[in-house]
């Protein structure tokens, strides 16, 4: 990859930033296509990070910057303009300059997960959804299910003061969506998402009652560690259609390029031209 005086910069701002994937994805993709633009990895520290977002966007040639952890919920308050996704998750993941020069701030693990789901030909209006787990993952997941028109969804997490935080913040952005909050039961849902990193290796305690998951129930998991988690293949064995948790990555870059104002693409070119190693 040529970088040059015109080389447009896109930063990923986390720490630490060893497990960092999206540079081997979109650099790649850049040069690909000769796209003039990269993305850097940048370790940014929680007491530095306030002041080196604001000071980042100075730059000239900024194109935009990718937030990671452990710095998502905390952009929320550093930024001049909270796109819904945003706001509904309470974290955001990415920022750039807005038409009038605020930093405007959002959030697409979200829409990548929808993205996977149509893709795959399911329809979600009208529909009704669990959501298991309702931190910053899955608060960004039903805010663009409730974007996506669901009808109704159920949300469950261990501490029951998330799961009725983010109901609220739904219920006021969306508020013909039905919200129910306290029950993992998947039965009569036609789509159940597992937020949480529970079931992913055999053995471990699920997410909730696979058996109680009907076979056209669309099943979607978030962890990208192994492909098929013991959770998706219990739900695969009961003739569920599935989403894995990489899937999830794949779609929302589309999805940040294009609010990048970047050529965009396809997950199926991205990950032909991936560069990763785990």
């Amino acid at each position: 990859m040529l970088i040059n005086g015109h080389t447009e910069v896109i930063a990923h701002i986390g720490y630490p930033t060893h497990a960092f994937k999206a540079p081997m994805i979109y650099n790649p993709y850049f040069e690909k296509q000769g796209i003039n633009a990269l993305v850097v990895p940048m370790g940014c520290k929680v007491e530095d990070y306030p002041t080196f977002l604001k000071a980042i966007f100075k730059l000239s040639n900024i194109r935009g910057a990718l937030i990671t952890m452990p710095h998502k919920v905390s952009t929320i308050g550093l930024v001049d303009q909270v796109l819904p996704a945003a706001a509904i998750a309470g974290a955001c993941n990415a920022v750039r300059i807005g038409p009038d020069g605020q930093l405007q701030g959002d959030m697409f693990d979200g829409e990548g997960f929808v993205r996977g789901v149509l893709r795959k030909g399911f329809k979600l209006q009208g529909t009704r959804a669990l959501v298991v787990g309702c931190g910053g993952v899955g608060s960004a997941i039903a805010a663009s299910l409730a974007a996506a028109g669901v009808a109704a969804m159920d949300l469950y997490d261990v501490n029951t003061a998330s799961a009725d935080a983010l109901a609220g913040r739904l219920r006021a952005h969306y508020p013909a969506l039905q919200v129910g909050t306290g029950s993992n039961d998947p039965a009569g849902c036609d789509l159940v998402v597992n937020a949480t990193p529970m079931g992913m290796n055999e053995g471990d305690a699920l997410p909730m009652d696979v058996s109680r998951i009907a076979p056209s129930t669309f099943v979607g998991e978030v962890v990208m560690r192994t492909e098929m988690t013991a959770f998706l293949s219990a739900a695969r064995a009961r003739g569920c259609p599935v989403q894995i948790g990489s899937d999830m990555l794949f779609e929302q870059i589309p999805a940040y390029l294009e609010y990048f104002d970047l050529p965009t693409t396809t997950p199926d070119v991205l990950r032909s031209v991936a560069r990763l190693s785990y």
